[in-house]
């Protein structure tokens, strides 16, 4: 018998700190070999942290909500060699001791740094999973509730489709997306906080290193409030700082008559094959792109700084970035070889890209190494914009919102679905001729999807 600490280890990203989210166990409690013990964010994504060994929690050396650096220990273990698997609490300094679970094919994923890397995936199934009656009687999952508090959506409106009046995760993303449209219907009141300001980062000290959510900005003023700055937040403002003061940013863009994408859209909405799959005109648009990068690879290419000097590296690949607003802030996950993938699958693709990411699910690994990105800001109600490079890319196209307008056809004004394309563009890899075949291409495919078809 041994009391082990265990360190916050690095998740393969080279992060350098993470926020203890929620604890999923509590001292006396017997854990096996990855079972989770906690939810960890990080600047990229929400991960359950596995434990790396079987016994009994001692302590809990960090507090929710606290940020530390990898490294750091954040709870103890009283571990025993034949401690292995069980469920339940016992007293402390009780050792455990079931078997280790054995290694299971196609396990999940091992953390840098520790633990068996052999995939092993059991984990013990906790009360908290099964679903919970809450006081006005809405059946729901603990992950489902979190979607719905992150989504601002009320349980007890939504109407459930799930086994014996359960609500499912469908059915709060249902009903996300219909009251969205009427999101601006009511004006809303000025707020009794005149003004709020958030703060750069400031460097941690102590174990404990976790800021409160929102603070005082001096001592008795309740007029202003500062919210810390961590997370995504921190690792989207850094990057934006980044991209903007580096690369030097240009934007183009064109009004483009969409009719036909969006009777396209209404044909493949309508089809048998795309059933189970959400179509949007977003689906037309990445396809677009993937199309247009082929005639024009420098939009997809990259500008290098090494010792030796500056080079250009194009990618004759697509890793699509699609930006997604999520409640824990701007995520940038991209499919990867997007332009070896089907329409169906393309559409299926961004169907599992957007839920991941607003689930706040996003590993680390769909943020990295993209190659261009797609912003639909359209989605706000938004007609154009200027969009800011992501770091890595040298192009991004905001796509606008698709609305009736008066548009001339063959000589006479009629009602049309028209929306802008906007693109910027890294000057130092390509210059404004090429970046304008680009998104004239894009418009090209908008304007007629029929281009795709080879």
């Amino acid at each position: 018998m041994s009391t082990q600490n265990f360190p916050l280890p690095d998740v393969g990203e080279g992060l350098t700190e993470a926020e203890i989210v929620v604890w999923k166990v509590a001292p006396g409690d017997r854990v096996a070999i990855n079972d989770v013990i906690c939810e960890i964010e990080t600047a990229k994504s929400l991960v359950e942290l596995p434990s790396p060994h079987a016994g009994v929690v001692g302590e809990l050396l960090v507090e929710e909500g606290a940020t530390v650096e990898v490294g750091t220990p954040i709870i103890t273990f009283v571990t025993d060699p034949a401690a292995g698997s069980g469920t339940g609490s016992v007293a402390p300094g009780t050792v455990a001791t079931a078997e280790a679970p054995a290694p299971e094919e196609g396990g999940g994923s091992v953390l840098v740094g520790y633990g068996s890397g052999s995939g092993a995936t059991s984990r013990r199934k906790r009360p908290a999973e099964r679903p919970v009656r809450s006081s006005v009687g809405v059946i729901a999952k603990p992950p489902i509730r979190k979607l719905a508090r992150d989504l601002g959506v009320d349980l007890t409106s939504v109407t459930p489709t799930g086994a014996d009046g359960e609500v499912t995760r469908d059915d709060v993303m249902k009903h996300a997306s219909q009251a969205s449209v009427f999101r601006n219907i009511e004006t809303p009141e000025w707020g009794s906080v005149r003004e709020e300001t958030v703060p750069a980062p400031q460097a941690p000290s102590g174990l404990a290193r976790g800021l409160a959510p929102v603070r005082p900005s001096a001592a008795g003023d309740d007029r202003t409030e500062s919210i810390p700055v961590k997370g995504v937040r921190k690792a989207t403002s850094s990057a934006m700082v980044q991209s903007a003061y580096s690369a030097p940013h240009v934007t183009v863009w064109k009004e483009i008559d969409a009719t036909r994408t969006m009777e396209l859209v209404k044909r493949l909405k309508a089809s048998p094959d795309y059933a189970d799959i959400k179509v949007s005109p977003l689906l037309i648009m990445a396809r677009a792109v993937i199309w247009a990068v082929r005639r024009t690879p420098m939009v997809n290419a990259a500008w290098i700084d090494t010792e030796a000097g500056a080079e250009i590296a194009v990618r004759h690949y697509v890793n699509l970035g699609i930006a997604a607003a999520t409640p824990r802030g701007l995520l940038v996950p991209n499919i990867k070889d997007a332009q070896d993938l089907s329409m169906k699958d393309l559409a299926r693709a961004l169907n599992r890209l957007t839920l991941t990411a607003r689930e706040g699910k996003t590993p680390p690994a769909d943020q990295q190494n993209g190659t261009i990105t797609i912003t639909n800001i359209g989605v706000f109600g938004m007609d154009a914009g200027t969009p800011i490079i992501n770091p890595g890319e040298a192009g991004i196209v905001a796509m606008g919102t698709i609305s009736q307008k008066p548009w001339v056809v063959d000589g006479e004004v009629r009602p049309r679905w028209v929306t802008t394309v906007a693109g910027s563009f890294d000057h130092r890899v390509i210059d404004g001729d090429g970046m304008s075949r680009f998104i004239a291409d894009v418009a090209s495919i908008l304007e007629e999807p029929a281009l795709l078809v080879d």
